[in-house]
């Protein structure tokens, strides 16, 4: 797959983490992506940096996660020479992604419109953050907040919490790779580019999924209620083992529970009446819960573990980014590059396979 795009030329006008890691995703399966900043203020990612971090250069672990196998340009769009360059690359491009602030693709003379009078064929990907109000400045945790995810995540007295990675950057990164792709099948009919429009807001309100229907079908406003699933139990309860690491148990139907509780000689539960459906598990889900931390405070996360993948009982140690890299799988999917001679580490953004 690392040549399927190969022929491809992506234009990279976009910064912070959605846009960039569309790019990146292109240029994994080959595209040739250059980005492009601005010389009076590069992606300002550059400068996000942990304390951790080595001060020197201007390369951050926040910014190498997002832009990987690809060149950069610092142009200046006001000036004529730089601006004859960019046009240059407009001209040659098959697809450009950019998220300019409102009126910013006007005052660059970097509409839709500007850059197709260039290249008629060009995919315009543009991504904003507020659909019902463009001029509103939209971070994630913004929006987090704005679509109902800081509200219903968190403990019940934790207060309103964000997740700790930009998770609607990233679902609205996805969105904007699928608009990308159906433009290119669409181009294969038509030979024309098109316009690709994604914001973060209508990226967060689809992916309410479930919790959104469990609203408007019945009614349920989904409160913070940890790791829980509102619809089953025991899912989403953790457990401390004896050596005092955690797991987490995600039971969905009645023949896991019966193998969890045989695993954890508890088998008289499935027979008991607030035991018996699923419907009176989450409702006696405290009583359940207090029941299995008993038995699995007994043994090690390991020896669970083991147990569980072997009977087919759906559980997961809860593991710190040190014990995910220590395994070899996930470092099967660490990507390497030096960029600006520093030696930058991220994750792949190809995590699917094609086979014909």
């Amino acid at each position: 797959m690392e040549n399927m795009f190969q022929d491809l030329q992506v234009l990279d006008l976009s910064t912070v983490l959605a846009g960039p890691s569309v790019g990146t995703f292109f240029a994994e399966l080959g595209a040739t992506v250059v980005k492009v900043e601005s010389p009076r203020g590069c992606d300002v990612t550059r400068t996000w940096r942990l304390n951790s971090e080595d001060v020197l250069g201007d390369v951050s672990a926040y910014f190498a996660s997002v832009n990987y196998k690809k060149s950069y340009r610092k142009l200046d769009f006001s000036k004529e020479s730089d601006r004859s360059e960019l046009n240059e690359l407009i001209a040659k491009s098959d697809i450009v992604i950019v998220n300019f602030k409102e009126g910013d693709d006007l005052k660059f003379r970097l509409s839709p419109s500007d850059v197709q009078a260039i290249n008629p064929r060009i995919i315009y990907a543009s991504l904003k953050g507020f659909a019902s109000n463009p001029n509103r400045i939209a971070y994630d945790v913004v929006l987090q907040a704005e679509c109902g995810f800081m509200f219903m995540n968190g403990e019940k007295n934790s207060g309103p919490l964000k997740m700790p990675v930009a998770l609607i950057d990233v679902l609205a990164a996805h969105q904007m790779k699928e608009g990308i792709l159906c433009a290119l099948i669409q181009r294969l009919k038509s030979g024309r580019g098109s316009i690709v429009r994604v914001t973060l807001e209508e990226s967060a309100l689809s992916a309410l999924m479930n919790q959104a229907s469990n609203y408007l079908m019945a009614g349920h406003i989904a409160q913070p209620e940890g790791s829980l699933h509102p619809n089953i139990a025991p899912y989403g309860e953790t457990f401390t083992c004896l050596d005092q690491k955690q797991l987490v148990l995600a039971i969905g139907s009645n023949q896991q529970f019966e193998k969890l509780c045989e695993c954890t000689m508890l088998m008289r539960l499935p027979h008991e009446e607030q035991f018996s459906t699923n419907q009176k598990r989450v409702l006696h889900r405290s009583e359940l819960a207090a029941l299995l931390q008993s038995k699995l405070a007994l043994e090690t996360r390991d020896y669970w573990m083991k147990r569980f993948i072997e009977i087919g009982v759906p559980a997961g140690s809860i593991r710190s980014m040190e014990e995910i890299f220590k395994d070899d799988f996930a470092k099967s999917m660490v990507r390497e590059e030096v960029i600006s001679e520093s030696h930058t580490k991220r994750m792949t953004s190809i995590a699917f396979r094609l086979e014909s």
